[in-house]
């Protein structure tokens, strides 16, 4: 049976972290549309030319690429039994793109809700992994994963975050709305540890599974 999950969230509610911990567990991809563009810029591809300024900005990309993107990355064989997305969809016109692009199965969509300031305190005081992106606390000296130089990320900066969670409910909240009435859609308290938040997620994705 097929896993199919979308984390709706905030910037710094943890989906990074909790994307990784739960797609490794149901045995699937995890598909981060933050990652794919970024390793677009730093590889100054056609696509990381277009989007640089305004991921820049805090701004969201559009969504006849975002869709695009996701298109290509979900016709992959490894996406074909189930997926994890993480920054995707952001607006309801990528939600009903998502629901054509796989074919009506049922979606679990979870919402990790953790109060603002709270976000603008861990966004601000992370840090990303030079050569292999991953996430780290500002008090970490190297990447634990391959040593590398942590930096903190163009978009990480105090008041971009704050103008980015002012994107985020004025573009993707509504998602809340769009997906609130459908069985898959649950809320998911992330402002817990994140051992916590991984157990409710996986609860929440594999209940009534024998």
């Amino acid at each position: 049976m097929g896993r199919y999950v979308v984390l709706l969230g905030p910037p710094g509610a943890g989906k990074g972290t909790q994307a990784d911990r739960l797609a490794s567990r149901l045995g699937v991809p995890r598909i981060s549309t933050g990652d794919m563009l970024r390793e677009a810029v730093a590889a100054d591809t056609p696509l990381g030319r277009d989007v640089q300024a305004v991921m820049a900005r805090g701004d969201l990309v559009g969504d006849g690429t975002m869709i695009a993107v996701v298109g290509k990355r979900l016709g992959r064989p490894d996406a074909a039994t189930g997926f994890v997305l993480d920054g995707f969809p952001r607006t309801i016109v990528q939600a009903d793109a998502l629901d054509r692009l796989i074919g009506g199965r049922h979606v679990h969509v979870l919402e990790l809700v953790v109060p603002e300031e709270e976000l603008v305190r861990r966004v601000a005081g992370r840090r990303v992994c030079r050569p292999c992106g991953t996430t780290a606390a500002a008090h970490d000296a190297r990447c634990g994963r391959c040593g590398g130089e942590l930096v903190q990320r163009d978009d990480d900066g105090a008041q971009v975050v704050r103008d980015r969670l002012a994107v985020y409910r004025r573009d993707t909240a509504p998602l809340v709305e769009h997906y609130r009435t459908r069985p898959g859609f649950r809320r998911i308290d992330g402002a817990r540890s994140p051992g916590d938040v991984s157990a409710s997620l996986m609860e929440t994705v594999t209940e009534g599974v024998s």
